[in-house]
């Protein structure tokens, strides 16, 4: 829970710090509790930073602490001390955006204006100015720099919200842990000693060119790399690989030369209007959000660059006989995770869409990925079927699928599909977009990867391809998780799209638990023997 409230603390408010700090404010200096059954009672922001820094009662705060209980004395203190280690880098300007609004408006619930309405905007640009302050930010130093002279504090709601995130972690852990013993006990006895290490790059040349595809339903045309293995006596089958939000076509450059060197082609298009530079200028105030029209025009970008191969393969020598275009596998990551699954067959039901997105519970507010998907709300289409029947493999990584496709959506997928979750990622969080969702599928081959330790970007490639408020969010160096990536991947495709079933025993958990890399640990299964039901209701 400490993480997921640094992030929702720390994720937005970064780059405008220095700048408030400047600026002369009001602070609190009294604050107003609410608390069932002791009803309202009011303090000055002094005693009650002695009392949660010292654990001393001041003489003006002794004549409510008589009334309450130790217990909940306790909660008091302990909602006061909390510290977030966070650097004010790390504090960035999604706050500004719909999704940081939304988690701040359900903080804002808890730390009220006298007035008792939502605190979100004092909220906000007291956090600013706390993350750039010398103490830190501290709830005690958010409460001292809020500025109005008064602040309600709803502990019951406040209890209320910690609750919820603490149960979910709970939840979380059990089912991280059960998944982890499941993996072992499937774990097959093979010695890969003697078999190639799918880590390092195979022994086939490539060479690169550059394409610009056009989608009909985009004013501009968009890049692709191509990645095509020399010396082929027949044509190779192709890899497509869609990136995420905040990323670009060089973000999984690595894994796509991987591919190549054993003997895939592989495309990397780079979709327009969420690529890093998109992103950073929507991020920090100087663009607009990402058209909603964006979650079908991504997949309709792989179409038309499958399209435009053909058409190359057609008519032009240099690429006859090259590419195999009906055996087509994609690998996205995030919202690209989105787009490789809409095209194995997954469909969006955007009528289901804007029914749960108009009932959003609590729980589901702290959840980024669905207030992202909540975005697609704005497109006219009720249902949309983005499907490809080109398509024979999908591998996609931290993907967002929980409510744009639902198990029904879900469900429709029959190709061979690997979903890889983190356990450290808080931006696409694993349970609800990831492993529930993984219970959904029905096709016979599937598999679960788990990357404890993972992030959302753990496994990116290049300096400064993603855009992320702070190396927290990072999480440990990417290039330690990249080389699994690039086996896992090789593994896959070479069984279900090369249809080279003696690259299947590296789909087993022994062969996982051989390549992971401190700090990184994989856990692989082909089924969920044991989802908790209170976790499926989510």
């Amino acid at each position: 829970m400490k993480h997921l409230i640094r992030f929702t603390l720390g994720v937005g408010l970064g780059w405008l710090a220095t700048a408030f700090t400047a600026l002369p404010s009001l602070s609190a200096e009294r604050i107003t509790f609410f608390y069932p059954p002791f009803g309202q009672f009011s303090v000055a922001t002094k005693d009650l930073e002695i009392f949660a820094k010292e654990g001393r009662v001041t003489d003006e705060l002794a004549f409510y602490t008589r009334r309450a209980t130790p217990e909940q004395l306790a909660v008091v203190q302990d909602l006061l001390r909390r510290r977030f280690e966070m650097s004010p880098a790390s504090v960035a300007t999604v706050a500004y955006s719909p999704f940081g609004e939304n988690i701040l408006k359900r903080l804002g619930e808890v730390l009220q204006t006298e007035s008792k309405q939502n605190g979100f905007s004092a909220l906000r640009a007291a956090a600013i100015v706390a993350a750039a302050d010398r103490e830190g930010l501290t709830v005690m130093n958010l409460l001292r720099r809020f500025p109005l002279d008064t602040i309600r504090l709803d502990l019951t709601e406040g209890q209320q919200v910690f609750g919820e995130l603490s149960q979910l972690f709970k939840e979380r852990n059990l089912l991280f842990s059960a998944i982890q013993q499941q993996a072992a006990s499937e774990a097959a006895e093979v010695d890969f000693s003697a078999l190639p290490d799918l880590r390092l790059p195979g022994q086939i040349n490539w060479r690169q060119e550059t394409l610009n595809v056009t989608n009909p339903n985009r004013r501009l045309s968009f890049p692709a790399d191509i990645y095509l293995p020399q010396g082929n006596l027949t044509p190779v089958p192709l890899v497509v690989i869609s990136h995420g939000v905040a990323s670009d076509r060089n973000s999984f450059a690595y894994l796509a030369q991987h591919l190549a060197s054993y003997g895939f082609a592989v495309a990397v298009l780079e979709h327009p209007n969420t690529s890093t530079t998109e992103t950073e200028q929507f991020l920090s105030g100087f663009a607009r959000s990402a058209d909603p029209v964006g979650w079908v025009n991504r997949p309709l970008d792989v179409k038309y660059l499958l399209d435009e191969l053909e058409q190359k393969s057609q008519s032009d020598p240099a690429w006859q006989g090259q590419i195999n275009l009906q055996q087509v596998g994609v690998l996205g990551h995030s919202l690209g995770g989105y787009t490789v699954l809409a095209l194995a067959g997954a469909k969006p039901n955007f009528a289901q869409l804007r029914q749960k997105c108009s009932q959003i519970e609590p729980s589901q507010a702290l959840n980024l990925a669905v207030l992202l998907q909540c975005r697609a709300t704005d497109l006219p289409l009720a249902n949309s079927n983005l499907q490809d029947s080109r398509v024979k493999a999908v591998l996609a990584i931290n993907p967002v699928t929980s409510t744009i496709f639902g198990q029904q959506g879900l469900s429709q997928i029959q190709v061979p599909l690997m979903m890889v979750a983190g356990t450290e990622d808080y931006f696409t969080p694993p349970v609800p977009e990831q492993i529930l969702p993984f219970t959904w599928l029905t096709t016979p081959n599937k598999y679960l990867v788990l990357t404890t330790g993972g992030t959302h970007f753990s496994f990116l490639g290049g300096e400064g391809q993603e855009v992320s408020p702070s190396s927290e969010l990072i999480g440990p160096d990417p290039a330690l998780a990249r080389p699994s990536m690039g086996a896992l991947s090789t593994a896959f495709f070479k069984t279900h799209l090369a249809n080279q079933p003696e690259y299947l025993p590296y789909l087993n958990q022994s062969y996982v638990s051989s390549i992971s890399q401190s700090p990184y640990a994989l856990s692989l299964v082909h089924s969920l023997k044991v989802v908790q039901p209170e976790l499926a209701k989510r």
